[in-house]
């Protein structure tokens, strides 16, 4: 169940690392306070991987610094062999909220981040591919419509759809449901697992649910507070595709208690 940095490099196969963070150190407000310390984590093409910790461990800031946001103190961050010094074309951002502009429509809102940065010829040849990915999440029929009438999910969806437009080699995801139901959580969880198979992305997650991180990723790094620095990187070795019904079985169950007892002992360092 648990593993070392190095092991859960190894059990990703021998794919070379799409993302690479080595010894990433974040200091704020003239090196008084140290957001992180030591982080080392590795992505390889097609997996899934989540962070998890209390509040103020350094989560948010390690996305900002993969992200390309904001610089690391010390280490080394590479993406597809080229450091990553700030934002880039081929890293994809979902937030907690869709943030579709209101007065565009869905296809519009999807083709956006083309728009911005090829101009509109592209955006308009780009709308070939925002249909068919309108079709693999599953919303063929609302390429036309305004964000007013798409439900929290369905905005969602669209949110994954313009992430995806423009092929980027990770996804880093900031509790992209949070602010969804549980029901249609677990609805999209089950979503963002099938679509990120099927294009075969490297995806990395944010979350505050431990059951969340078990249920999508293939290995879960686990963070102490004060300063944020990594605790244990655990392997999720549950078949896929994953299904809701895993949430109810003993292997599932000892994932989640493991995990906990991590995140207790971290807050009582």
């Amino acid at each position: 169940m648990p593993l070392s940095a190095a092991a859960a490099d190894a059990s990703a196969g021998n794919s070379a690392p799409v993302y690479e963070l080595t010894n990433v150190g974040k200091t704020y407000a003239r090196n008084l306070v140290i957001a992180l310390e030591d982080v080392s984590v590795t992505l390889h093409r097609g997996s899934f991987s989540s962070v998890i910790g209390s509040s103020g461990c350094g989560k948010s800031t390690l996305l900002k610094i993969m992200a390309g946001l904001i610089p690391p103190s010390t280490g080394r961050v590479v993406l597809q062999d080229q450091p990553v010094t700030g934002p880039r074309r081929d890293i994809g951002m979902m937030f907690q909220q869709a943030t579709l502009f209101p007065w565009r429509t869905t296809v519009e809102n999807i083709v956006l981040p083309i728009e911005i940065r090829d101009g509109r010829a592209a955006a308009v040849k780009a709308k070939d591919r925002a249909h068919e990915l309108l079709d693999v999440v599953g919303l063929k029929g609302f390429e036309d419509v305004y964000p007013n009438e798409l439900s929290g999910g369905m905005a969602q969806r669209a949110a994954i759809c313009r992430m995806l437009i423009t092929e980027p080699a990770v996804l880093l995801l900031d509790e992209p449901f949070s602010a969804l139901d549980e029901l249609s959580r677990d609805m999209m969880n089950m979503e963002l697992q099938r679509i990120c198979a099927e294009q075969h992305a490297t995806a990395f997650l944010v979350t505050h649910s431990i059951a969340e991180a078990v249920i999508l990723s293939d290995h879960i790094y686990v963070m102490k507070p004060r300063p944020g620095r990594l605790a244990e990187v655990v392997t999720v070795d549950l078949p896929r595709p994953r299904t809701l019904d895993m949430i109810t079985t003993p292997k599932f169950g000892s994932l989640v208690d493991y995990i906990r007892g991590l995140l207790d002992k971290g807050e009582a360092l």
